[in-house]
C-alpha cells in the first residue's frame, strides 16, 4: 500500500520521538558516570589504568555496556587511559549494584601495594525492583536448648530418631539424647589440649556425614569417631575454620591466642583472599554471586562480593552475624546482634544489594551473647548467652517464622 505524505510525516515523528526518548534515557547515566569518574580520577590522577565493570544489579546488559562506555569516555577526558592489565599503573574495579532507593555504583581502586580505596555514587529513583520487602516483619523464634553453669561454646542438634544434642564446652563435649521430652546425658567426651586456652575462648561444632561432628577451637581440631561407642580425638592444628557447614566453601584462619579471625581467607571470595580481621562472617547467596557480611574488629560491617569491599559505618550492629536459609522473603536473611553490653538483642535483615533492611522485631536476651553460629545447613542459628538473671550459660536455637 503506498504511503501518503501524512503517513510519512507520522512515521518521521514516531522515529524522532524514539530517538529523543533514547537520548533522554541515555542521559540518565551521564550525570552519575561523571560524578564517579571525578572521584576515581581524583584518586588515580592522569595515567594508564585497567577498568573492570561488573553488573550486579537488575540493569540490562545494554544499559551496563552503555554505562561502561560513558565511564571510559569520561575517564579519557580526565587523562585516565584504559590499557591492558600488564601495562596499568592502577586497577579500577567498578560494581553496578542497587539498593532499595536506586542504583549504587562502587569503584574499588588498587594502586601498587597500597590499601584499596573505595569511591561510590548513588543514582536515586531509577531502580525498578521486582521484589520489595514485606511491610509486615518476619518473626524470630527463640527456643532454649540447654543451660549450664559451665561455659557453653556451641551446641548442635542432630535430627535423627531419637534426637541428640551436642554441647561444646571448654574441657569436654557433652552428648545428650532426647527421652520423654527431656535431654538425658549419654556421655562426656574429654577434650585433650596441650596449650592453655585463651582467656576469651571460642569454639565451633560442625556436623558431618561420614562421622558425627568436628570441633574447632583455637589451635586445636577435634574429630569424632565413626563407630560406637563414640570417642573424640584432638590434635594441634592451625588449619582454617569453616565459615559454613561445607568446608569446600569459605574458610578463615582463627587466631590461636585471641578470639577473632585474622582476615586470611581460604580459598577466598573470588579474587579477594583477605578481609579485615573479624569476629564473625555470614554468606548471602545471590543469583550470580555470594555477598559476604563481615563483623570486623574495627566495629564496622564490611560487605565483600569478590570484587569490592564496601564498609557500612552507620549500623548499630554488634560483633556477631549469622545467615539463615528460609522460605521467607528473599530466601536468605542475616541475623545480627546489637551493640549493647549488658543485654543483647537480635534482628533479622535482608540486604537487597548493599543496604540492610530490617525484617523483624528484636528478640531479646537476659545477658550478652557470647557465641553465635549458623548450624550446618543454615536452617537455624545457635545463640549462646550468659544470663544476668541466672548466672548460667544458655544455648538457644533461633529460627524465622514467615507468618506475620
Amino acid at each position: 500500500m503506498p504511503i501518503s505524505v501524512g503517513n510519512l510525516s507520522c512515521w518521521r515523528l514516531f522515529f524522532l520521538l524514539l530517538l529523543l526518548a533514547g537520548s533522554a534515557f541515555a542521559a540518565d547515566w551521564q550525570g552519575p558516570a561523571s560524578q564517579l569518574v571525578q572521584k576515581i580520577a581524583g584518586i588515580t590522577g592522569p595515567g594508564a589504568v585497567t577498568v573492570n565493570v561488573v553488573n550486579r544489579s537488575s540493569l540490562s546488559q545494554a544499559d551496563a555496556d552503555d554505562i561502561k562506555r560513558k565511564l571510559l569516555s569520561e575517564l579519557a577526558a580526565f587523562g585516565v587511559r584504559q590499557v591492558p592489565a600488564e601495562q596499568a599503573a592502577a586497577t579500577v574495579d567498578i560494581s553496578l549494584s542497587e539498593n532499595v532507593q536506586g542504583y549504587l555504583w562502587v569503584a574499588e581502586i588498587h594502586q601498587g601495594t597500597n590499601q584499596p580505596v573505595v569511591a561510590m555514587v548513588s543514582v536515586p529513583g531509577l531502580a525498578s525492583r521486582s521484589e520489595t520487602s514485606s511491610a509486615t516483619p518476619l518473626t524470630i523464634n527463640k527456643t532454649l536448648l540447654w543451660s549450664d553453669e559451665n561455659r557453653i561454646l556451641d551446641a548442635a542438634l542432630v535430627n535423627i530418631n531419637p534426637q541428640y544434642l551436642i554441647v561444646l564446652q571448654a574441657e569436654r563435649i557433652a552428648l545428650f539424647r532426647l527421652q520423654n521430652t527431656q535431654w538425658q546425658l549419654e556421655q562426656f567426651l574429654p577434650l585433650i589440649h596441650v596449650r592453655p586456652w585463651p582467656r576469651d575462648l571460642r569454639g565451633r561444632l560442625i556436623l558431618r556425614k561420614d562421622h558425627l561432628f568436628d570441633a574447632y577451637l583455637p589451635g586445636v581440631y577435634c574429630r569424632s569417631s565413626t563407630g560406637s561407642p563414640l570417642s573424640v580425638s584432638c590434635d594441634d592444628s592451625d588449619d582454617p575454620w569453616p565459615l559454613t557447614g561445607n568446608s569446600r566453601d569459605l574458610n578463615a584462619f582463627f587466631s590461636g591466642a585471641r578470639n577473632f579471625f585474622t582476615g586470611a581467607l581460604s580459598p577466598g571470595i573470588q579474587k579477594q583472599t583477605t578481609a579485615p580481621p573479624f569476629y564473625a562472617a555470614a554468606p548471602l547467596p545471590k543469583d550470580s554471586y555470594t555477598l559476604w557480611v563481615f563483623a570486623a574488629l574495627d566495629g564496622k560491617i564490611h560487605l565483600l562480593d569478590g570484587v569490592s569491599d564496601l564498609t557500612l559505618t552507620q549500623l548499630q550492629w554488634g560483633s556477631d552475624v549469622a545467615s539463615l536459609r528460609t522460605n521467607c522473603g528473599a530466601g536468605w536473611q542475616i541475623l545480627a546482634t546489637s551493640n549493647e553490653d549488658a543485654a543483647d538483642e537480635v534482628r533479622a535483615f535482608e540486604i537487597p544489594d548493599r543496604e540492610p533492611v530490617s525484617m523483624s522485631p528484636a528478640v531479646t536476651f537476659t545477658g550478652p551473647i557470647t557465641a553465635f553460629w549458623s548450624d550446618t545447613d543454615s536452617s537455624s542459628v545457635t545463640a549462646i548467652t550468659h544470663s544476668s538473671a541466672t548466672g548460667k550459660y544458655e544455648a538457644f536455637r533461633l529460627t524465622i517464622d514467615c507468618r506475620h
